[in-house]
């Protein structure tokens, strides 16, 4: 038997992805949601040079694909991570050996620990990650909106504004980061404080190609007759669909309610604009935002756990 041999693919071989003999990749990741592998050139999502392969005797015992959008030029995420029956330390030398690094999010099916199958694929998978460095961040729980929810209304408590200026925006995000719930809002701080999380976020929100002027901060009233700032929301739409891209409350309006009044007013916003499906997201522990969810009729759809 040969040695592995670790190696991006090419648009000539990206066929090779297809080939791995993984009896579990439908229990959890991609496939399981209905999204496939196919490279740019193909009408699909992923390049074929951020696509490594490992192979035993020329078969695939393990790939990795990661994936940005069409502007970037690093990863935004390591999508796809499987491997044949025993060929976890290949699948995590495949990882410690490829020049890509990104965030890991293994996509799971709502109540996936109560499903022997599915935990223990998911639990390989996250030894496999464990073992080539990665260590986990958060676990968040995806919701869908469909118009077959229904609009929820508004609560009549807020005024929502667009504010032009990211200057402006850039402030209110120094004062909603303070005391995050969000782990990835944690990491920035801990990493760079709070001007690196807010930019963080800034930066996300720009990356989004949809219309700048859909950003909205909330007041309490009309801002000439004294109104305060609540905190801001992000009707979005990444490179696939729309997304509810930010729900934000600065600390002095906290324990009150108002992420939902802002919930539904981005999800009426977008829900405006056309929207047939709204996708939105929180970590696991924020339990007033999952709350939330629940109560403007999103039902949820997934599980997600990161790993950096």
């Amino acid at each position: 038997m040969t040695g592995l041999v670790f190696r991006a693919l090419s648009e000539s071989d990206a066929h090779l992805f297809h080939t791995l003999d993984d009896p579990t990749a439908g229990l959890v990741g991609h496939t399981l949601f209905g999204r496939h592998y196919a490279t740019l050139a193909q009408g699909g999502l992923y390049r074929p040079e951020w696509t490594w392969v490992a192979l035993r005797d020329g078969v695939v015992v393990a790939r990795a694909a990661w994936w940005a959008g069409p502007g970037d030029t690093r990863p935004a995420a390591l999508d796809w991570f499987d491997f044949a029956p025993g060929e976890s330390d290949a699948a995590a030398r495949l990882l410690r050996t490829a020049p890509l690094h990104s965030e890991y999010i293994l996509l799971l099916p709502p109540g996936w620990r109560e499903q022997e199958a599915v935990r223990d694929a998911a639990r390989a998978r996250m030894d496999a990650a464990a073992a080539a460095g990665l260590t986990p961040l958060v676990e968040r729980f995806r919701y869908t909106w469909t118009p077959a929810c229904g609009l929820p209304e508004p609560p009549g408590r807020l005024v929502f504004r667009p504010e032009p200026d990211d200057g402006v925006i850039l402030d209110i995000l120094r004062r909603v980061e303070n005391g995050s719930l969000d782990a990835h809002a944690r990491k920035a701080i801990a990493e760079g404080g709070v001007e690196q999380a807010a930019r963080e976020e800034l930066d996300f929100f720009n990356w989004c190609p949809s219309p700048r002027d859909w950003w909205r901060v909330a007041w309490t009233a009309d801002p000439g007759r004294g109104g305060e700032v609540v905190g801001l929301h992000i009707p979005a739409r990444n490179h696939q669909v729309p997304v509810i891209g930010f729900i934000g409350l600065v600390p002095e309006h906290r324990g009150r309610g108002y992420g939902y009044d802002l919930l539904v007013d981005c999800t009426r916003h977008l829900a405006a604009e056309g929207a047939e499906t709204i996708l939105g997201e929180t970590d696991q522990p924020n339990v007033p935002m999952a709350a939330a969810f629940a109560r403007a009729g999103y039902p949820m759809t997934q599980e997600r756990a990161f790993f950096i």
